[in-house]
């Protein structure tokens, strides 16, 4: 299981302490929340912060926007050290063009759904993602509870990727812990998304490879 800690839970006063943490801990990547304000009703933090997280780890960045027009940042997260930029469906009308404009630029690319969206509108589009992320919170704030329909979402999808014979990898977000990481491993998720749970955990280090383990 790919596990991709959140940096949105870290201590925001000790951010290059909590990177070095995720650095040394067996995480794969480190998840990187961007919010506007607008497309979700929470502000987080931009380039300055993603380039100084970038700075102290070599570690796949993987970065979420959840804002409105992100086609007009993508080459700005491509030189703040983004390797991984995910978008949200809901966010994009011109999917495709953006989808293929991350990768041109040398990024894997994403696409985020929220818990409203079906599975079914990527079907054109999934043999070009490299990663689809399940919501399985309303985006925006962390430490929500999980929404049990993301388990089923995850089969769903994990049944299109078949279907489609498409290669992305299945990742979640929101509420993940234990008990839910393992119903979504069941369920066909390859990479999880955890704040709260490790942040909030006495021994982040340990929380970390429990989730991956699964």
């Amino acid at each position: 299981m790919i596990v991709s800690p959140s940096v949105l839970s870290c201590d925001f006063g000790n951010i290059q302490r909590d990177t070095l943490m995720l650095h040394d801990s067996v995480a794969d990547w480190l998840h990187i929340d961007v919010m506007d304000g607008v497309f979700v009703p929470n502000i987080s933090f931009g380039f300055p912060v993603l380039q100084a997280i970038r700075q102290h780890t070599n570690k796949t960045l993987d970065v979420h926007l959840m804002i409105a027009n992100p086609d007009a940042y993508l080459e700005d997260f491509k030189k703040a050290g983004a390797d991984i930029l995910t978008v949200h469906y809901e966010a994009c009308t011109h999917l495709h063009r953006t989808i293929s404009r991350i990768q041109e630029l040398g990024m894997k690319a994403g696409v985020a759904l929220n818990p409203h969206t079906p599975i079914e509108v990527l079907t054109e589009i999934a043999p070009l993602l490299d990663l689809v992320l399940v919501m399985s919170v309303n985006p925006g704030f962390g430490g929500q509870h999980f929404i049990s329909a993301a388990n089923d979402k995850v089969a769903r999808l994990k049944a299109l990727r078949n279907q489609t014979r498409s290669q992305f990898l299945i990742e979640v977000d929101g509420g993940v812990n234990l008990e839910t990481g393992a119903q979504l491993a069941q369920a066909g998720a390859d990479a999880l998304v955890a704040g709260s749970f490790v942040f909030g955990s006495a021994d982040p280090r340990a929380t970390i490879a429990a989730l991956q383990s699964l």
